[in-house]
């Protein structure tokens, strides 16, 4: 059986510009101004990730403590934000699809909840549908850890899933995983930039994903 797996940020919902605003301000307020560009090359690693590269890039190291507390304060700038999510084009289409036509998917995700809870809802994702977020696995992308932990709980092989996502670190990870990868331009990545990370296909956004499932094989 083939599965999708589906990143969520930038892939699903377009919350990748309010992760950066975020960021941003809260590496500020730790004394650590940095430009926008250079946050957004780095999103869709995990927060801990992301936050020790920031740093390597400033010349500083940071502690065990100003990592949690720095992603904490993204985690509260970001709801304030973005306090109601915004899908991006198709995207709840695309997943109505999916249920209605029993074709198995899962989410995995470098978020955490509850930050990621409003994304989920507004998407109508199901109880029953496989979430992997960053606390269920032990390293987050570019690790394969998030979509081989979703791959198992859907019980399937990794040979049968196709990552979806908008970031080279999700095809990094899917590569790492031994899946196919999906790119979309959602996240702000352009195509030379995913087609290079080794995406086997990229589309402008979910909605252009959706019209386009039977290029997968997916359909039933």
């Amino acid at each position: 059986m083939q599965a999708l797996i589906f990143d969520l940020d930038g892939t699903l919902v377009d919350t990748v510009y309010a992760h950066i605003f975020a960021w941003q301000k809260a590496l500020a307020e730790a004394g650590m101004a940095i430009e926008g560009w250079r946050i957004h090359r780095k999103i869709g690693m995990s927060g801990g990730l992301f936050t020790r590269a920031v740093a390597r890039e400033l010349g500083r190291d940071l502690t065990p403590e100003e990592v949690e507390a720095l992603q904490q304060r993204h985690g509260e700038i970001f709801i304030q934000l973005l306090p109601e999510r915004r899908p991006l084009p198709g995207a709840i289409e695309l997943i109505r699809f999916l249920y209605a036509n029993n074709i198995l998917f899962g989410i995995a995700t470098s978020g955490r909840r509850p930050e990621i809870n409003g994304s989920l809802d507004i998407l109508g994702i199901r109880p029953e549908t496989v979430v992997v977020e960053r606390g269920d696995v032990l390293r987050a992308k570019p690790e394969p850890d998030l979509f081989l932990a979703c791959q198992q709980r859907m019980g399937v092989s990794a040979g049968d899933c196709y990552v979806v996502g908008d970031a080279v670190w999700d095809l990094l990870a899917a590569r790492r995983a031994g899946m196919l990868s999906i790119g979309l331009l959602s996240g702000g990545y352009g195509e030379d930039e995913l087609s290079k990370a080794g995406a086997y296909r990229v589309y402008r956004d979910p909605a252009e994903l959706h019209r386009s499932l039977d290029e997968l094989g997916v359909l039933p």
